[in-house]
């Protein structure tokens, strides 16, 4: 489980190592570019229910903890989904690596 620490006070928001791989990538393009932008996600099954959402810009002190030392090998099309959610009004929307995009869903 890696960890995302943001804000001056370092708040911690736990996220499994791959999923965090991808969004570290999406994350760090859209800094990189001076956007701001929110990160919305769902809460695991061990917290209470819910969801959560970050209001992201590049100001803000960002962190990326890995509990995994390797790197893990990126999916182009996860990748890709949640760029395509970042450039959306409704900000980066992490969903599991093998959930079809919206658009995709009707050919089911």
């Amino acid at each position: 489980m890696g960890t995302i620490f943001y804000g001056g006070g370092g708040t911690a928001v736990h996220i499994e190592d791959r999923a965090l791989a991808h969004l570290k990538v999406v994350i760090s393009t859209k800094l990189r570019r001076g956007e701001s932008f929110t990160l919305s996600w769902q809460h695991p099954e061990d917290q209470p229910r819910g969801r959560s959402t970050l209001w992201l810009h590049p100001a803000i002190p960002l962190r990326f903890v890995f509990d995994d030392a390797e790197p893990t090998t990126l999916s182009r099309e996860w990748v890709e989904r949640l760029v395509e959610s970042a450039n959306s009004s409704g900000g980066i929307m992490l969903v599991s690596e093998d959930i079809a995009p919206a658009d995709d869903a009707h050919k089911r």
